[in-house]
């Protein structure tokens, strides 16, 4: 495609050199550059894009997108924009010929639930017989195609070709998770959303490379209701009016407490599911969530406002929630032979660990064990509020490692501890993560609920020197094999 094409439509502060070269990739990192390459240059946490402007040359590029002031070499071509990340999602959507524009794109942005509700209505448009394209943080899905995420909203040139693959694949529909960060750094640049949605806002991903404080973070989130058509926030959220205040288009609302357009009444918990009465403009009806939980209603509600909006039928929002099934939320793992359960659950903050315990200490027979670690490298503060949490819902909190980073895996321990002691629970820490799952297995009696907390769908441990493979399920098998 021409760079003339690409660059058409953005602001563009200054242009040095030819625009009517063929482009024949954009790439952002400078060992991909082929010939008749346009290098994106981003000014990142970690690195430079400017600085690397020789070796993309040296691979082949022929035009370069600056947000600094460069040398200009001869026959190279520099276009200088005000911000490289959303010039980056400009051409990217222009060289693939805006491929969202072919289907329903559905966007779900908040701290908690973005994942099960992108799970939720990919299943319920599914049930309407839709083709429907996933991307979020356990994994990208392509047709039958399953690719494992690197982040939650890819960057944006990554983004678009999925989009395009998605296309090709037929998608009638694509539903992903936009994470402020995808917000922020304009991954999601250039595009229109057909539905957004707000699950919920609470302190995280604040500091370091994130947000500086709530503000900023909320501000991220609202960008979404200016990239939308239309928008579905959660009334009951204590950001519903800001949100709904800063929103540039027509929202409806969802929630139990407050009234809202979509609305659940005469909730009833069992152990392994929710039921409860759903009202909404379109239709309404009992509907059973095969996820235990009052949040998992919240994310069922939104799943189901979705729908309404889509022109769904009452039908495949019932069918599509009955069984539904995601990836290290409240799932089972199976444990043949033995009389307690053991339940992985991706909470990591102090309110999802404390939804997820009530939820089971309501239900279970004996006792329950909490077995979490906090991750390093973020919010520290956190870290006592999960501690008090835990000693207070759990029978028995085994404290141990998470995802440690570049941080000493005790001294997180500790930060945790010092809110478990304020507490009457009992506790033990136990900072490998493997024999801290081996001693609850151990100790567990009939009727006990292990929840393992923090890693979820997570496949991996990140330590200061290297990332580990680390699949809690396989753990599981492993050490029940270990004990027969």
């Amino acid at each position: 495609m021409k760079l003339s094409k690409l660059i058409e439509g953005l602001d563009i502060l200054k242009i040095e050199g030819d625009v009517d070269k063929e482009i024949s990739r954009i790439v952002y990192d400078s060992r991909r550059a082929v010939p008749g390459s346009l290098f994106v240059c981003i000014d990142g946490f970690k690195t430079d894009g400017h600085k690397y402007i020789q070796s993309a040359m040296d691979n082949g590029a022929v035009a370069f997108l600056v947000q600094k002031d460069v040398p200009v070499l001869e026959n190279m071509t520099v276009i200088k924009v005000p911000d490289t990340r959303y010039a980056l999602a400009h051409v990217s959507a222009a060289f693939f010929e805006h491929p969202s524009e072919h289907f329903t794109l559905i966007g779900v942005t908040g701290t908690k639930g973005k994942t099960t509700v992108t799970y939720m209505i990919k299943s319920i448009l599914e049930q309407a017989g839709q083709t429907v394209g996933l991307i979020g943080t356990v994994a990208n899905i392509i047709g039958s195609e399953r690719i494992p995420a690197q982040r939650t909203t890819p960057e944006s040139l990554d983004l678009q070709e999925m989009f395009s693959n998605m296309k090709e694949k037929g998608a009638d529909a694509v539903v992903m998770e936009v994470s402020s960060q995808g917000l922020k750094l304009n991954r999601v640049g250039a595009i229109t959303f057909d539905v957004g949605v707000f699950t919920n806002l609470s302190e995280d991903h604040i500091g370091g490379n994130e947000h500086p404080d709530m503000e900023d973070y909320l501000k991220s989130k609202i960008k979404l209701f200016s990239m939308s058509k239309r928008g579905l926030i959660n009334i009951d959220s204590e950001y519903a009016g800001r949100v709904l205040a800063e929103s540039r288009c027509p929202c409806m609302t969802f929630g139990i407490e407050n009234k809202a357009d979509v609305y659940a009444e005469d909730i009833v918990t069992h152990a392994d599911s929710v039921e409860f009465t759903v009202k909404t403009p379109w239709f309404g009806g009992r509907v059973k969530v095969s996820v235990p939980g009052r949040f998992t209603v919240y994310n069922a509600l939104a799943a189901i406002g979705v729908a309404g909006m889509l022109g769904m039928g009452f039908e495949h929002a019932v069918n599509g929630l009955k069984n539904i099934h995601i990836p290290g939320r409240a799932e089972i793992v199976p444990t043949p032979g033995k009389p307690y359960t053991v339940m992985i659950d991706y909470a990591h903050t102090p309110d999802s660990l404390r939804n997820i315990l009530s939820t089971v200490k309501e239900f279970v027979p004996n006792r329950l064990i909490s077995v979490f670690g906090c991750g390093g490298d973020r919010d520290r503060g956190k870290r006592p509020q999960m501690g008090k949490i835990s000693g207070k819902i759990a029978d028995f909190t085994i404290i141990t490692s998470d995802n440690p980073r570049t941080e000493d895996p005790m001294a997180i321990i500790r930060d945790i501890e010092e809110g478990i002691k304020q507490t009457d629970g009992q506790y033990i820490i136990i900072e490998d993560r493997t024999e801290a799952i081996r001693y609850a297995m151990s100790i567990a009696k009939e009727g006990d609920i292990i929840v393992l907390a923090g890693k979820g769908h997570e496949t991996y441990q990140i330590f200061k020197d290297k990332t580990i493979h680390y699949d809690e399920r396989e753990i599981v098998k492993e050490i029940l094999e270990s004990m027969e």
